[in-house]
């Protein structure tokens, strides 16, 4: 049984934006995902919020989603985008810690 993705602000439309070999690469993770596993190249964003994961798609060019699979119902897809530096922009983490806030504040208004 696949859970069903949650985006949070603009990330689905950023998933659009990419290449479309990109796209296809992120379904295919996201699909792991949905099911219970791991994506094939990730790492633990501890620092955005308890549970975040950064699936990491490499093309021409990098590509990082940032998502939340820790609940039972769902996979909460916090941000898209294409990494332009070895290191992940501020702005990035920052709205990623903007969308886990939404996220939090979301289940908390649905289990009430």
């Amino acid at each position: 049984m696949l859970r069903p993705i949650h985006w949070l602000g603009s990330s689905l439309d950023d998933v659009r934006g990419m290449p479309e070999a990109t796209r296809r690469d992120i379904g295919v993770e996201l699909t792991l995902v949905q099911g219970g596993d791991l994506p094939t190249d990730w790492k633990p964003m501890r620092g955005i919020g308890p549970g975040v994961i950064e699936i990491r798609v490499h093309r021409p060019g990098e590509f990082r989603v940032l998502y939340v699979a820790k609940f039972a119902e769902a996979v909460y897809v916090l941000h898209a985008f294409a990494k332009k530096s070895q290191k992940t922009a501020k702005s990035d983490l920052d709205l990623a810690q903007r969308r886990y806030a939404q996220m939090t504040a979301l289940r908390r208004s649905i289990t009430e």
